[in-house]
């Protein structure tokens, strides 16, 4: 009788210590269940560093010949306009023209046509001083006092502005980015009563660059989101 009261003591105490593993165990569980998800954005605004602006020179004519050479003209004097103002032959093409015969158009109303030819001629300029092509853009009337009419810019013809130093700013902006997530789960976790434990999971997103605004292209906006999982204990 006295062995099975031992027995007994033994039994109800291994009972007991295996509950309390287990409610220590599910315990544990719980906590390594609880995370918070958060997010950091990083924000910056630059400078363009590369710009490619078409200069497009439209003339008409009956004679071909004639119309060339209008176009060459123009073409010397908007060169001669460029390189006065601080760029390089490495940073201008002159694309060949592009010439439409409105008599051999079958859908034109050839009853109304004065001038045969319609020509474009294309002058890109690309470079990396965009402070200085801006300041030319700003004097294209000067062109106007020689005699070059130059086009309006259609879709096609639109100045387009780059940037192309992403590398160099990419590793602080990850920084931020990573700090502002922190900085919000570390606030989630106080008004909670938590602790912030570790990272369990970190996404780093796309960065994109976009115009600030449509007034002033030549300025960039770079964002960058991480997505941050931390545990809570």
């Amino acid at each position: 009788m006295k062995n099975l009261r031992i027995e007994a003591l033994v039994l109800a105490a291994g009972l007991t210590l295996c509950g309390l593993f287990v409610n220590c165990g599910l315990s544990s569980m719980a906590d390594r269940g609880r995370t918070v998800s958060v997010r950091g954005l990083a924000e910056r605004q630059v400078k363009a560093d590369y710009v490619m602006w078409p200069i497009v020179y439209k003339t008409t004519g009956n004679d071909l010949q004639a119309v060339y050479a209008d176009v060459n003209a123009a073409n010397a004097k908007i060169v001669a306009f460029l390189k006065a103002g601080g760029m390089t032959d490495d940073e201008i093409s002159c694309n060949a023209p592009q010439v439409i015969d409105l008599l051999a158009d079958r859908y034109s109303d050839q009853g109304r046509i004065r001038e045969r030819y319609n020509v474009t001629s294309t002058i890109t300029v690309a470079s990396g001083k965009v402070d200085t092509v801006n300041a030319l853009m700003k004097r294209m009337g000067e062109l106007l006092k020689q005699g070059v009419a130059i086009a309006a810019s259609d879709y096609s013809t639109t100045t387009q502005y780059e940037f192309r130093g992403l590398n160099d700013i990419k590793p602080a902006m990850i920084e931020e980015a990573t700090k502002k997530a922190r900085e919000a789960a570390e606030k989630f976790a106080d008004d909670s009563g938590s602790r912030l434990g570790n990272i369990q999971k970190a996404t780093q997103g796309l960065f994109s660059i976009e115009d600030r605004d449509q007034y002033t292209p030549h300025i960039k906006t770079v964002r960058v989101v991480t997505m941050v999982d931390y545990a809570l204990n």
